[in-house]
């Protein structure tokens, strides 16, 4: 069953002259527990295409349905309560609120819901993250590798539909790299997580069940990746 389904999307920036075309008419589906890799160029339009999957930015035109809901025919308030509840994005910079601690930043989505976190679910959160003698420091207390630890535990605390990963090991040393891509591996097994990775990073596109290419604001190529 296609879990996510992009149609004729369309991203136009300025007019006239000045108008940039960031996407033209992109169109793919994405089966439910699929790791999805998406690379191209600086500039190819990955991160626009990452910002409107995940309801952050409206297309100009065309449509995304998640779970056969159409995410961009909801309000403003619904559309925020759609990303908080079904959207856990992960950042290259980690974007982690720097008074709050490990705990706190990775139960702030849920707590900003309204809803109570579950100490059980938490203490496996941070079980899996590697972070349980870390969970009351602060972000400045943290290596980067830890930060981003928060930031992937914060992104699959609220059980969301679907993980969107701009760059997560931008920022991080090969060894960090390593361990990133196989936490965000295990969560996609073990929860059968949909995801879909932004990435320059070759050896972690050829780890991912399938390689999408973007090339100016098009689908390229599409591949399925029979060696991950």
């Amino acid at each position: 069953m296609e879990f996510l389904t992009i149609q004729n999307l369309c991203k136009t920036y300025g007019k006239g002259e000045n108008q940039v075309k960031a996407l033209d008419n992109v169109s793919f589906t994405v089966p439910k527990g699929q790791m999805t890799a998406v690379i191209g160029p600086s500039g190819s339009g990955k991160s626009t295409l990452l910002h409107i999957l995940g309801g952050v930015d409206r297309p100009t035109s065309g449509k995304v349905f998640l779970d056969g809901q159409d995410i961009y025919a909801q309000n403003n308030n619904d559309l925020a309560v759609f990303r908080r509840r079904q959207v856990g994005l992960i950042y290259q910079f980690y974007n982690l609120i720097p008074v709050l601690t490990a705990e706190e930043n990775i139960t702030l989505p849920m707590i900003m819901d309204g809803r109570k976190p579950d100490k059980e679910h938490l203490n496996k959160m941070l079980d899996l993250m590697g972070l349980k003698d870390r969970r009351d420091h602060l972000p400045s207390q943290l290596s980067g590798g830890q930060q981003q630890r928060v930031s992937i535990g914060r992104a699959l605390f609220t059980s969301p539909a679907v993980i969107l990963a701009d760059e997560p090991t931008g920022n991080l040393d090969s060894k960090n790299s390593s361990e990133i891509l196989a936490l965000l591996k295990q969560s996609n097994k073990d929860f059968n997580q949909t995801m879909i990775i932004i990435t320059h990073d070759e050896s972690i596109a050829l780890q991912c069940d399938r390689i999408i290419t973007i090339s100016d604001g098009k689908i390229a190529s599409d591949e399925i990746n029979n060696h991950s």
